[in-house]
């Protein structure tokens, strides 16, 4: 089945609010490349809306990763602390350095890095004289890493923590944005994210300097004037004024989404509460999620169905849910890198699957979702299972 035709879509775009009268407003003044007035006004509200002095746009959330390592000196010989259980762009950008990953297990609670390995690895490398250039901490599917302890010992060691938030705008730590809590956060606007410009990405820091810095290597290194002098190896990583102009529209509707996504996360809590062999990512008590994805673990002894079939069941009903993300250590192409655990990030590749979650999605389209699952589960093991509430 492709990817447009599924009649529930497992994270799709929703334009609305001022998408067209901005779009208009671009081809009206014929600002449509990567200079124009929504790319400084996307900026500014950005920075507002996450709390940081500072927010560079750039063409995807990966040139965004890229240029928090340019900006922080990661190069050739260099290790970044990074977690196995996440996409593989969070990794490949410390590759484009000549640096090598060094991939760590998730901790069970959040699915995220777990700090504990994080502390036990920087004082291993600190006693043997080989710290790690930077930590880059990815916040899985809209929830927040357990930051405190990561940062605690960075700090300690003079480490800098880069955030990957690209599944989790809108989510806190103790009450602050993620993405704000190390030197750089790095944030992603694909057309599945949270809010979208069809691509694009966004790169916060409250440093001066940093900021300074990655502005200029993502538009070329070009100097200031006339001509055309480069005093650096730059990207073209900048984002256009049509982009811009979704992002500031759907910035503008970024608060009704998440209370969309809050509501929808708390149905399919309800239905799967006592529904045995299925676990949910639940929110830590220091948290606030973005719910980007809700996701599901199967255990297949208890229900008797395993993520894969589960998956192609919902296919069939024309609902889309994906895998989780393989864990970085059983690709080839990091089949050499350094791993530090792994078995949590392979059960929950193993037993994980992630539902329709726009904030799009009604709540008659939800049930069909909770609905087939159930009968899947019951079809296979399970009896007396409560019926799919109303919400």
């Amino acid at each position: 089945m492709g990817e447009g035709s599924y009649q529930i879509a497992l994270h799709e775009p929703w334009l609305i609010g001022n998408t067209e009268r901005y779009l208009l407003e671009c081809l009206k003044t014929n600002y449509v490349s990567s200079v124009g007035p929504f790319v400084i006004r996307f900026e500014e509200e950005f920075a507002a809306f996450v709390g940081a002095r500072y927010a560079v746009a750039t063409c995807n959330g990966t040139a965004a990763i890229h240029t928090a390592l340019l900006v922080l000196g990661v190069g050739p010989g260099d290790d970044v602390l990074v977690s196995t259980f996440t996409f593989v762009a969070s990794v490949n950008p410390i590759r484009y350095q000549g640096a090598s990953p060094v991939l760590i297990d998730s901790e069970p609670r959040t699915w995220n890095m777990d700090p504990a390995l994080v502390v036990a690895e920087l004082q291993t490398r600190a006693a043997a004289g080989r710290l790690p250039k930077a930590i880059l901490v990815v916040h899985l599917y809209g929830h927040p890493a357990d930051m405190d302890p990561i940062l605690e010992a960075a700090g300690r060691f003079g480490v800098p923590v880069v955030e990957d938030a690209a599944e989790s705008l809108g989510a806190t730590h103790r009450g602050r944005a993620v993405g704000t809590l190390g030197r750089i956060g790095c944030y992603s606007f694909n057309g599945n994210k949270v809010i979208t410009t069809g691509g694009g990405g966004m790169l916060v820091t409250n440093d001066p300097e940093l900021a300074r810095r990655a502005r200029h290597l993502t538009t070329q290194a070009k100097r200031p004037g006339l001509e055309y002098w480069h005093d650096d190896i730059g990207y073209n990583y900048r984002l256009t004024n049509l982009q811009a102009a979704l992002g500031v529209a759907q910035l503008e509707v970024l608060p009704s989404f998440l209370e969309r996504k809050r509501q929808i996360a708390a149905t399919y809590a309800e239905a799967f509460a006592n529904v045995p062999g299925i676990r949910l990512l639940r929110q830590a008590e220091w948290a606030q999620s973005s719910w980007w994805l809700n996701c599901i673990l199967v255990d297949q002894d208890q229900c008797g169905t395993e993520r894969v079939e589960l998956i192609e069941e919902l296919e069939r009903e024309g609902i889309q849910a994906r895998p989780l993300w393989v864990p970085i250590h059983r690709l080839p192409i990091y089949a050499d890198a350094e791993r530090i655990g792994g078995a949590v990030a392979e059960c929950l590749f193993l037993q994980g699957l992630s539902l329709p979650s726009s904030p799009s999605l009604t709540l008659d389209a939800q049930r069909r979702v909770i609905e087939c699952i159930l009968a899947r589960v019951r079809k296979c093991r399970c009896q007396g299972l409560p019926p799919v509430r109303s919400g």
